[in-house]
C-alpha cells in the first residue's frame, strides 16, 4: 500500500451529496458537498451533483492516490438501470478517480457511523423507514424499505400522511380540529382561517383546498409535516399524542421482523423520526432493551469502511472516533 494512498467515502441522500477524502491514519484530507444524490428521488440531477461533490473534495489533490472509495446512497437500486450507472460512473472517472467504487446501502452506512462492530441491527426513519441486519459490516437482510407509495410504515411521512388524514376527518365530520388541525391546515393552505369552520361550507372548503394542495405536490413532501406532529405532541394535542405512539410501534414491529436476539450485537437508530430528540425515538429506545446506538456523521462511517477496504487493519476503533465524531 502506497504512503500516500487516500480513500474516499460519500453519503448521498435526498437532501445533499457529502464526499470526504482521508488518508489512510483517517485524517480527513478533503471534503465536498452539493445538492441531493439520490437516483431514485434525483434521476436528472443525482449524478451530476455527485460529480459537484466529488471535484469539490479532490480539490488541491491527486484523485490517482485515491486506492478505495465507499458511497452509500438511499434509492441505489436505480443504479441497475444501464442509464444511470453510465451517469454515475462518468461522473466517477470526470473528477479524475481510477479506483473503482463500492456502491452501498443508506443502511450499511448508518450502521458504520453508530459503531464499529461488525454486527447488528440497523432502523433508519427518516422521510422513510427501512431496518437491515448486518454481519460483518455487511447487509444480509433488510425489512421494510418500499417508498412511500408501498411502505414507510412509522416514517416522517406516514406521520404527515396521517396528521392530513386526521384533519380531513375532522373536516368530514364537522368537529374541531384540535391543535394539530389547525397547525396542519395552516402549513398547508397559509390562509386558511380557523374560524372559517364555524359553517358547513367553511369545512368543505378548506376540506377541498387541502386534497387540492395536497394532490398538487410530490407526495413525499408530506414528510415536511412530521415536525408540526411532534411539535403538537410535545403540546399535549391528544391526535398527535396517538400517532407518535403508533409510530414507534410500526418501527419496533419493522426491526422486530428480522426476527433477531439481544446478543446479535448493538442496535444503530438513525434518521430523524427515530433521532433522541424525537418522542418516537425515545419511545423506540425504552422499547428495545440492550444497547442502542445513535447513528452519527454517515459520510464518516463510510470513509470508515473504505478504511477497511483498503486494509483491514485500518479500520479500527480509534480511526471511527475519528472520522464520525
Amino acid at each position: 500500500m502506497p504512503a500516500t494512498a487516500l480513500v474516499l467515502g460519500g453519503d448521498l441522500g435526498g437532501t445533499s451529496s457529502r464526499i470526504v477524502v482521508a488518508d489512510a491514519e483517517g485524517n480527513v484530507v478533503g471534503r465536498g458537498a452539493a445538492a441531493g444524490g439520490n437516483p431514485t428521488s434525483h434521476p436528472a440531477s443525482a449524478a451530476a451533483n455527485f460529480g459537484q461533490a466529488l471535484h469539490a473534495a479532490l480539490a488541491g489533490l491527486d484523485p490517482a492516490a485515491v486506492k478505495a472509495g465507499v458511497v452509500g446512497m438511499a434509492g441505489g437500486v436505480a443504479l441497475a438501470r444501464p442509464d444511470v450507472a453510465a451517469q454515475f460512473e462518468a461522473a466517477w472517472k470526470g473528477a479524475g478517480l481510477t479506483a473503482e467504487p463500492e456502491y452501498i446501502g443508506d443502511l450499511e452506512v448508518a450502521f458504520a457511523s453508530g459503531t464499529p462492530e461488525p454486527d447488528g441491527t440497523v432502523l433508519i426513519a427518516g422521510t422513510g423507514s427501512n431496518a437491515g441486519l448486518v454481519q460483518n459490516h455487511q447487509l444480509i437482510r433488510t425489512v421494510g424499505g418500499h417508498g412511500w407509495l408501498l411502505g414507510d410504515d412509522g416514517s416522517g411521512f406516514w406521520l404527515g400522511r396521517e396528521a392530513v388524514r386526521s384533519l380531513l376527518r375532522a373536516l368530514d365530520l364537522r368537529e374541531p380540529l384540535g391543535l394539530l388541525g389547525e397547525a396542519v391546515a395552516q402549513a398547508l393552505v397559509p390562509h386558511f382561517d380557523e374560524h372559517a369552520t364555524a359553517t358547513r361550507e367553511g369545512f368543505d372548503a378548506l376540506r377541498d383546498e387541502v386534497v387540492r394542495t395536497v394532490n398538487s405536490r410530490s407526495p413525499v413532501l408530506l414528510a415536511e409535516l412530521a415536525p408540526t406532529v411532534i411539535t403538537t405532541y410535545e403540546q399535549g394535542d391528544e391526535t398527535s399524542d396517538a400517532l407518535v405512539k403508533r409510530a414507534a410501534e410500526l418501527l419496533t414491529e419493522t426491526v422486530a421482523g428480522l426476527k433477531t436476539t439481544s446478543d446479535m450485537g448493538p442496535m444503530v437508530l438513525a434518521g430523524s423520526v427515530a433521532g433522541e430528540s424525537s418522542p418516537v425515538g425515545r419511545l423506540i429506545r425504552k422499547h428495545f432493551a440492550g444497547e442502542v446506538r445513535t447513528a452519527r456523521d454517515g459520510v464518516g462511517g463510510a470513509t470508515w469502511l473504505a478504511l477497511g477496504t483498503l486494509d483491514p487493519a485500518l479500520a479500527t476503533r480509534e480511526n471511527h472516533t475519528r472520522l464520525v465524531s
